[in-house]
């Protein structure tokens, strides 16, 4: 599997919960047809990274014009929960004041490399009891949000990963 590569965290058999307190999704407006939107959402699923994800998005302008508000945070959605399967993040929670990440089977590839990363952040990332954690921060809107969430998992997944 995978080309030969052995892998410490497979990544199959779960998925990312993520929750960014915005919406998601194709609305109706934007794509009327509703087996064109599923099929929409399934290969919005495929993207595997942000070169794709970037291609899909200038098809969907082409085809149906101005990306919403919602296809946009989908967009970045889908990019967050490949870079969470990167770092092993089962759960994720944001919202204005930050975010809250969960590791599957609360298991970190590089533990060392984590523990050295929340001490150089000064108190902007911290891990509670429960294995979770936390980045207190303050994101004004969405995209503040979007942009702030994925530098964070960016950050973790290089981690794992590096």
């Amino acid at each position: 599997r995978n080309g030969g590569a052995v892998e410490d965290f497979p990544s199959e058999g779960w998925s990312p919960q993520i929750n960014l307190g915005m919406p998601v999704m194709i609305p109706e407006s934007y794509v009327q047809d509703l087996n064109v939107r599923l099929s929409l959402y399934r290969r919005i699923g495929d993207q595997r990274d942000v070169e794709d994800i970037d291609s899909f998005a200038a098809e969907m302008v082409d085809r149906f014009g101005p990306l919403p508000v919602e296809v946009e945070n989908l967009l970045g959605v889908i990019t967050i929960k490949n870079l969470c399967r990167t770092a092993n993040v089962s759960k994720l929670d944001a919202g204005p004041k930050g975010a809250m990440i969960g590791f599957h089977q609360d298991r970190f590839p590089h533990v060392d490399r984590l523990m050295d990363y929340i001490n150089k952040q000064r108190g902007m990332a911290k891990l509670r009891p429960d294995q979770r954690l936390v980045f207190p921060r303050m994101w004004e809107d969405r995209k503040q949000r979007l942009a702030g969430v994925t530098r964070i998992l960016q950050e973790l997944a290089d981690l794992a990963v590096g």
